[in-house]
């Protein structure tokens, strides 16, 4: 049975792929960061379950459909497989800002989905890394460790400094795991 130390939840843009503020619209517009897809085939071979919680809301501005989301996740799924990683759960909120979902982060819906699909009692003493205060905030809801990664968003997220007790923070996914690991 998995522990829930064991388990590290990554949101998406910002920490595994390039962030737009315009959103990832297509395929093409969906650029992993190499050290990240290396960083999660990693942590799979250390014994780690990976999971992916990711607001979408570019679904419900209509920018693109679920499809075309699958299609990023496909890729994604296939570009770790080929690191020798894994991804055990990708969970996603397709609602915007206004919807009133459960899932949305700062929520931590999306974090409890990923809960009941890897089969843990609790999240408390795995970890949520992000790049946006929302990510940390979800994590620490449901009694998560949290980091930051300076990508995407996360060194504007330093620079303000709020919310950022007790989370450790990295230059990027690959550092964190480097620190995880070792």
């Amino acid at each position: 049975m998995l522990s829930a130390d064991k388990l590290v939840i990554l949101d998406r843009d910002g920490v595994i792929n390039h962030d737009s503020d315009n959103y990832i619209k297509s395929l093409n517009e969906w650029v992993p960061y190499p050290s990240s897809i290396k960083a999660i085939a990693r942590l799979t071979r250390a014994g780690y379950f990976v999971a992916v919680a990711t607001n979408q809301s570019g679904i419900a501005r209509g920018y693109y459909d679920e499809k075309t989301l699958h299609a990023m996740h496909e890729q994604l799924i296939t570009l770790v497989e080929a690191e020798g990683g894994h991804i055990a759960h990708i969970a996603y909120c397709p609602h915007g800002p206004d919807d009133k979902c459960q899932c949305r982060k700062p929520l931590p819906g999306m974090l409890q989905e990923i809960q009941h699909q890897v089969n843990l009692e609790s999240l408390i003493g795995s970890w949520m890394v992000g790049d946006s205060l929302r990510d940390l905030q979800a994590g620490k809801a449901v009694g998560c460790k949290t980091a930051l990664v300076r990508t995407g968003k996360g060194s504007k997220t330093e620079q303000k400094g709020a919310g950022l007790e007790k989370t450790m923070v990295f230059d990027d996914l690959a550092q964190f795991v480097d620190w995880l690991i070792e």
